[in-house]
């Protein structure tokens, strides 16, 4: 089995791109949202940490989004209780497709939390910064600030970009984007 993963800036289509391959997408931005509609575990463990902000069951993602604007070391002592059961969720789902060609792999936090193989094909996805900026904006909940805090969480994208074998442009048009994955497909195939 292949692992592709889907590297990029955030807004840049990422999953847009991953969606289009055609193969089994792991998608962790869902996984995380199901984790806090979910999981009654990790609720009691944020509800512990962050009496203030955690109401109820199941998890607001504004109460998360207060959490993390409050104090720096929040979004860390989060990403350490989610990504856990996230990498537990991501090893069911290739357990799942063990017997599939290739599988994608959609985690935004793929290479700074050490979860890529030295063998999966890293794809950049690289969109205008006024394209992304104009989807940023569009998306329901958009927050600069916590967009910013993730933003200094994450590797650059020339780093991303330089630890990557392929790069798609996207210009947010299937047909191009299908059409550079058929390209890539048939030089990793």
């Amino acid at each position: 089995m292949k692992r592709i993963a889907i590297l990029g800036d955030i807004g840049s289509g990422k999953t847009f791109v991953a969606n289009n391959f055609g193969y089994p997408v792991f998608n962790a931005d869902k996984e995380v949202n199901k984790i806090y509609k979910e999981d009654r575990r990790v609720f009691v463990k944020l509800k512990k940490l962050f009496p203030k902000y955690i109401s109820s069951f199941p998890v607001d993602k504004r109460e998360i989004a207060k959490i993390i604007l409050n104090k720096k070391i929040n979004l860390k002592k989060i990403i350490k209780i989610i990504h856990k059961e996230v990498r537990k969720k991501m090893k069911s789902f290739i357990k799942k497709n063990k017997d599939k060609k290739i599988i994608i792999l959609d985690i935004p936090l793929l290479l700074e939390n050490r979860i890529n193989k030295q063998k999966d094909v890293l794809i950049f996805v690289e969109s205008r910064k006024k394209d992304i900026l104009k989807r940023l904006v569009k998306r329901k909940n958009f927050n600069k600030k916590l967009f910013d805090k993730f933003k200094k969480i994450q590797f650059s994208t020339n780093f991303k970009k330089r630890k990557s074998q392929f790069i798609i442009q996207n210009n947010f048009e299937k047909k191009s984007v299908k059409r550079d994955i058929r390209i890539i497909l048939n030089k990793i195939l």
